[in-house]
């Protein structure tokens, strides 16, 4: 793919999203990024803003149609909005799991489904899911939020045989830790079972100490750009903690693999 593509990225104002958005704009692409409140957030360089709330079909569906009116076609959707959640599965309410997959699940299904008309009537395309090494790895209290990587990563897979037909792709993107908001100022599911908290204590000081120490979001948003504009391969996994936990996952004995996770998270 050349690099004078239509990129949509969801979730610009912070984070992966908006370093991908800025990377994507610096190879030469036509981006719109999508922010929930316009009037709220801040320019992103070389970026066309378009407000969108992932969480609601019909916002989702104003903001894919004001892209379509300005630049008549998509090229390539990178789904990077996203949320986390600490606690116990326990701990963490019905509603709260659905809070959660409503955005990193639903919402990149509102998007998807919204694009994928335009791109039928291309013939190409390319969506790229930014998921996670917690969509093939377990996290211990962050249950949901690695349940619902896992989600993604299956649709995703699933959804690349169906469109490819059309000249679609579908790829996955999966970082580890990165020094970013979302899991700087990660929320605590409300309830709170006493049983859990010396673990969740030491669990949520080892997250805060490993995202201190990761790297900032642009070898994520590089990994991104080359989903996106390159050679089509299913998974991306940015250089680093995120690669060799790949290769790990799959060359190594469960048991050493998981007793390393453990050690991550600060459990004995």
């Amino acid at each position: 793919m050349s690099h004078s593509k239509v990129v949509v990225v969801t979730g610009v104002s912070s984070g992966i999203g908006r370093a991908a958005a800025l990377s994507l704009a610096s190879q030469g692409c036509q981006v719109f990024g999508t922010v929930r409140n316009l009037a709220k957030a801040e320019p992103v360089p070389g970026v066309a803003l378009i407000e969108m709330d992932v969480r609601d079909e019909a916002s989702v569906k104003r903001g894919i149609q004001a892209v379509i009116a300005q630049a008549a076609r998509i090229d390539v959707l990178v789904n990077s909005a996203g949320v986390t959640l600490l606690g116990a599965a326990e701990e963490t309410s019905i509603a709260e799991a659905q809070t959660l997959f409503d955005t990193n699940l639903f919402g990149l299904l509102r998007t998807t489904k919204a694009v994928l008309p335009h791109m039928r009537t291309q013939r190409s395309g390319r969506i790229v899911n930014v998921s996670s090494v917690l969509g093939f790895l377990p996290a211990p209290y962050m249950a949901l939020y690695a349940a619902s990587k896992h989600a993604v990563e299956g649709l995703s897979e699933s959804l690349d045989h169906e469109v490819r037909q059309f000249g679609i792709r579908v790829a996955l993107v999966e970082p580890s830790f990165t020094r970013t908001n979302l899991d700087v100022n990660a929320p605590h599911a409300t309830s709170r079972i006493p049983d859990y908290n010396e673990e969740l204590g030491i669990v949520s000081r080892a997250i805060q100490n490993n995202v201190q120490k990761a790297p900032r979001p642009d070898g994520v948003a590089a990994a991104i750009v080359g989903a996106a504009l390159g050679t089509w391969k299913m998974r991306h996994t940015p250089k680093g903690e995120a690669s060799l936990l790949a290769k790990l996952r799959r060359f190594m004995p469960a048991g050493p693999v998981e007793k390393g996770l453990r050690k991550t998270f600060g459990l004995a």
